[in-house]
């Protein structure tokens, strides 16, 4: 019995070995899901951090697009201000010019009307006179009708010399009102055509400078008052982002662009205005629902490399227009080629 006991306690003993391992392995286990754990969180941590970094990257861009926007809605509202300013000026003076039309005609009118009554006395006068003549004797109530009439018409006399000075004090109101608004109008019209000349000329000068630098590079051509360049030069397919032919080009523009602002005097607000077009075919990328986000992500391309590259930002201007201004209605692949492309213009704000 003695044996017997000795043989269960050692089989009971043996048993912790194997309950020491299993237990090693779940610690192990344990550590190892810990671990991955921890590693997940740090790579979506990252993933996390990255697309932060973007979403503040586009609350920037927007910002700008909205202080842009602002700046365009004050110069408008400045200019309306203006318009409205020498609008109501321009209506005052007609009303002005009006009013004293009618008062001259109204004085008109009176001075007639006296000058009836005066030749009314006149004739009165003339008849008693006579008729006192003829008489050898004149009674006093005679004589007395005879010194109001003189009365009357002295008295009508210097009514008609009032009348009339204030007639020939209105028409000359009148006419310096006339030639006042004339001036106006002329110095308004002088100073308009003397800043769209100047603009004009600066214009040529950018154009010239600018034909210079480009040369006469494939996918750069003139269309009226704007150069045009071709998406495929400055862009790929369905991309917002400058390709290095493009870089090459957007800076040299920035070059030429420095070195003239710095000859325009202050005075002349322009603008350098960059549009951008697409054509017609829907585009298919997820990152622009359509051409509008695409043809204006392009335009802001240029206008922040051009800044980059040390052009004012409040003298940009960023536009995108979609597939809705074309330059040939056509179906052709040359037609479409010819829609896509962003145009640069120098204009006034």
């Amino acid at each position: 019995m003695a044996l017997a006991g000795r043989r269960a306690r050692r089989r009971g003993v043996d048993i912790w070995p194997g309950f020491v391992d299993a237990l090693a392995t779940l610690l192990m286990a344990m550590i190892f899901v810990l671990l991955v754990f921890v590693l997940a969180q740090y790579f979506l941590g990252n993933a996390l951090s990255g697309r932060e970094q973007a979403l503040n990257r586009l609350g920037a861009e927007m910002a700008a697009l909205a202080e842009q926007l602002s700046l365009e809605k004050k110069a408008n509202q400045s200019l309306q201000a203006d318009l409205g300013r020498l609008s109501g000026q321009l209506t005052s003076s007609e009303a002005e010019r009006e009013r004293l039309g009618h008062d001259v005609a109204a004085l008109d009118a009176l001075k007639a009307q006296l000058e009836a009554r005066v030749a009314e006395l006149d004739g009165k006068l003339g008849e008693a006179g006579t008729a006192l003549e003829g008489e050898r004797q004149v009674s006093a109530q005679a004589r007395a009708e005879l010194a109001l009439l003189a009365q009357q018409v002295e008295a009508a006399k210097q009514e008609l010399a009032r009348v009339a000075a204030a007639l020939e004090a209105a028409e000359k109101a009148g006419a310096d009102q006339k030639v006042q608004i004339a001036d106006l109008g002329k110095r308004l019209n002088l100073a308009l055509a003397g800043k769209v000349e100047e603009l004009q000329r600066y214009r040529s000068e950018f154009f010239g400078r600018l034909r210079q630098v480009l040369g006469n590079r494939p996918g750069i051509r003139i269309e009226g008052d704007r150069f045009v360049f071709q998406s495929e030069l400055l862009f790929d397919t369905a991309s917002a982002e400058l390709g290095l032919e493009g870089i090459t080009q957007v800076r040299a523009l920035a070059k030429t662009l420095n070195e003239l602002s710095a000859q325009i005097p202050k005075e002349i607000n322009w603008v350098l205005r960059v549009d951008g077009h697409t054509d017609r075919r829907p585009i298919a990328s997820g990152r622009y629902p359509s051409n509008w986000e695409l043809s204006t992500a392009r335009a802001i391309t240029v206008v922040q490399t051009l800044v980059a590259n040390g052009v004012p930002p409040d003298r940009l201007a960023a536009a995108g227009f979609g597939e809705f201004q074309p330059l040939d209605k056509g179906e052709t692949a040359d037609a479409l080629a010819k829609n896509r492309r962003i145009e640069i213009r120098l204009d006034q704000r």
